[in-house]
């Protein structure tokens, strides 16, 4: 069986449909995946497995082929069908399953698929990833090694857990008095559109809708709100219905982009602080995590409300495992993924959006304005190279500015008294980022030009 190691990336699997991952090659797979999930379970009571699957073109063959190979190898498979990421961590967590497979590409184009991998630990969902099995589980597929069981499979399809999703994140924000806003989102024919749509039938809003039929081939754009150009009919549309807000969830709709009512993208950090401040008012001396991209105004504002503060490498499995190793009430990503503890230190978009729309309702005011209170730094935006030499290149960045504080964490990130930057490989592409934050934005701007000048240089 023709196994390309390259689609074990370091936070999932993920492939180009059919070359590199099909429903041929998919059975090794998701064979190495059931044989280490099971490979230390000691309870006496069947193990259960969740399967999910998004709505691209490629999932439901793809899904159905995944069941049958565990059916064969005995498993107990809990199915909960077309549903968001964030709705199948939900699941396994929710109601206390073993473990979870779903059959996902994110936010990558129509022709990818791939899987993502969760399991239950002692303290939360652990994200299968580079640090926690994605290796072993790549052996064991390549040499087509799984167990041999003799049990009988069975399936049991899982209903209305959009319902009990919402009820449990009204629940963790503190059933919260939040005012009629109206409010535009775009769920690019993606699995954001599920969520969103449940939401607001218990949220009273005027929500205007854009792209929210399922649609593998994305028709209206790829289901990515990093590429800027994916959210221009969403700005466009914020300020010509006059909204509050805009919406922007990803392709499995766990990452979610705000746009303020004057059309302009609020930075992910922002959204972090105003959750950690939300949480920390009820919860002071907390930790809350932040990746090691942009930290300016997250820190500040987590230590102005006395919260402490852990920097993590980024990645959703590298964050859930410092959540589930050294604890965290909360944690938001520089990329638009946001954990709660009370999620199963899973990613959750629906308390996020609870939690602004009852910030803006208790300050009364415009979004840009609330935004404004929060931010301690200016950001460049991620710059991305494509290079041959990324080693060479972070030495020499070491090197060029070797009297900052130099972290090795993740690549290379240094910081100065007033500004600071992070340099490092991608996980799931061929690329070197860039991001670059200052405490004003001339030293932003001045900073992030002479680095790339700098990376240009030596990349070539």
């Amino acid at each position: 069986m023709n196994i390309n190691p390259n689609i074990f990336k370091g936070y999932d699997i993920r492939a180009i449909y059919p070359t590199d991952i099909n429903e041929e090659n998919i059975v090794p797979i998701v064979r190495a995946i059931y044989t280490f999930l099971i490979k230390d379970y000691k309870k006496s009571e069947p193990f259960t497995l969740v399967v999910g699957t998004d709505m691209r073109t490629s999932s439901p063959s793809l899904t159905k082929v995944a069941i049958k190979t565990l059916l064969d190898l005995g498993a107990r498979i809990i199915d909960v069908g077309i549903v968001s990421t964030p709705t199948f961590y939900f699941a396994v967590s929710h109601y206390g399953y073993d473990a979870g497979i779903q059959i996902t590409a994110s936010h990558n184009p129509k022709e990818w698929n791939g899987i993502k991998i969760v399991k239950k630990g002692d303290k939360g969902l652990i994200k299968i990833g580079k640090p926690t099995g994605i290796e072993e589980i790549k052996e064991m597929a390549i040499k087509e090694k799984s167990i041999r069981s003799s049990n009988v499979g069975s399936l049991v399809k899982k209903e209305n857990i959009l319902e009990d999703e919402v009820d449990n994140a009204i629940k963790i924000v503190g059933n919260p008095n939040i005012k009629k806003f109206k409010i535009v989102a775009d769920a690019a024919n993606a699995m954001g559109s599920q969520y969103i749509s449940a939401l607001f039938k218990k949220i009273e809003a005027d929500l205007v809708k854009m792209n929210f039929e399922l649609d593998g081939t994305f028709p209206a754009h790829q289901p990515d709100p990093l590429q800027k150009e994916t959210l221009v009919d969403l700005q466009k549309k914020v300020i010509s219905e006059k909204a509050d807000l805009g919406l922007a969830p990803d392709g499995d709709g766990d990452r979610l982009f705000f746009i303020d009512e004057k059309g302009n993208v609020v930075p992910p950090t922002i959204i972090t602080s105003i959750v950690a401040k939300d949480l920390l008012t009820k919860n002071p001396g907390e930790r809350v995590l932040v990746d090691i991209r942009y930290i300016l105004t997250p820190i500040k504002i987590i230590e102005e409300n006395a919260g402490k503060v852990g920097i993590t490498k980024v990645g959703h499995a590298y964050i859930t495992e410092e959540m589930n190793k050294n604890g965290g009430i909360f944690a938001g990503e520089s990329s638009g993924h946001y954990f709660f503890r009370d999620t199963g230190n899973a990613e959750s978009q629906i308390p996020i959006i609870l939690t602004v729309l009852k910030v803006l309702t208790a300050k009364n005011i415009a979004f840009s304005k609330l935004a404004d209170e929060y931010k301690r730094s200016y950001e460049s935006g991620e710059i991305n190279f494509k290079v041959a030499n990324s080693d060479k290149i972070l030495e020499s960045i070491k090197e060029k500015y070797k009297d900052g504080e130099v972290e090795t964490m993740d690549g290379v990130a240094v910081s100065f008294p007033n500004f600071r930057f992070s340099v490092r490989t991608s996980n799931t592409e061929p690329l070197l980022r860039l991001n670059v934050e200052a405490l004003d934005k001339k030293t932003m701007e001045t900073k992030r030009d002479e680095l790339v000048n700098f990376i240009n240089l030596v990349g070539n």
